[in-house]
This record gives C-alpha cells, sequence and structure tokens, in this order.
C-alpha cells in the first residue's frame, strides 16, 4: 500500500491538491465575510472540490477508463468524506483545542490549514480506486 504514496501520480495528486487547498483556504476566508466559520468551511470545500475534479482528470489520472459522469458522481461521494474530516477537525481544533491552548492570532485559519491536511491519503486513494480508476 505504501508504494502507492511513493509514485509519481502521488506527488502530481499532492501538486494539484495542493492548489486546490489554497483555492480551499483563500476562499473560506471570504465567505467568513458572510457566513459563520462552520458554514463556510463547506462553501470553500466545494470550491477547492470543483478545481481539484477538474485538475485531477486532466494531469493526475489522465488515463482513466471512468465515464464522466460516473467520476463525478465517485468525486462527490469520496470528497464528502473528506469534507466531513475537515469539517470535524476544523471545527473541533478552532472551538476546543486552540482556545484550551490560548492560541489566539489567527485560530480559524490554523484549524482549517489543519482541517485541510487529513484527508489526503484518503481521497487520493479513494480517487484512483474509485473514480479514476484504469481498469
Amino acid at each position: 500500500m505504501l508504494h502507492h504514496f511513493a509514485s509519481k501520480q502521488f506527488m502530481m495528486f499532492v501538486v494539484t491538491g495542493g492548489i486546490s487547498v489554497v483555492i480551499n483556504f483563500v476562499s473560506r476566508i471570504y465567505y467568513n465575510y458572510e457566513f459563520d466559520f462552520s458554514t463556510s468551511i463547506i462553501l470553500a470545500y466545494i470550491t477547492g472540490m470543483f478545481v481539484a475534479f477538474i485538475l485531477g482528470k486532466c494531469f493526475v489520472f489522465r488515463d482513466s477508463k471512468q465515464p464522466l459522469l460516473r467520476s463525478i458522481l465517485f468525486f462527490i461521494l469520496i470528497n464528502s468524506m473528506g469534507l466531513l474530516q475537515t469539517w470535524i477537525i476544523s471545527l473541533f481544533l478552532a472551538h476546543t483545542v486552540l482556545p484550551a491552548l490560548s492560541i489566539k492570532t489567527y485560530p480559524l485559519e490554523i484549524a482549517h490549514a489543519i482541517g485541510l491536511a487529513f484527508p489526503a491519503f484518503s481521497t487520493f486513494l479513494g480517487h484512483k480506486y474509485f473514480t479514476f480508476r484504469t481498469h
């Protein structure tokens, strides 16, 4: 299983995922001007998902044999699990852990950044074997 994470494909996934994470992170800050932190995380994750699908399809999983609609459905399903991970971790950190540690400088940004890191491995495997599989 570890060999999947030492592959060129995983490195491309990290690069394209990094781009979508930056878009996710920055858009959450903008969404926060109109919505609460919880809602902003969800909206930002959806924004990042849109970018991630396009980049993943074009640069990481080019050899996919899946029909486009099937890929989109699996992508949404797998990323919904990533969204749940990000949402729970971000809220827990922002409302419980960081206040307990007396962290008052950029607590929402810190919580969101850490929350975004968690789904990287699970979503890669999900997209490799379901969303964009090659056989």
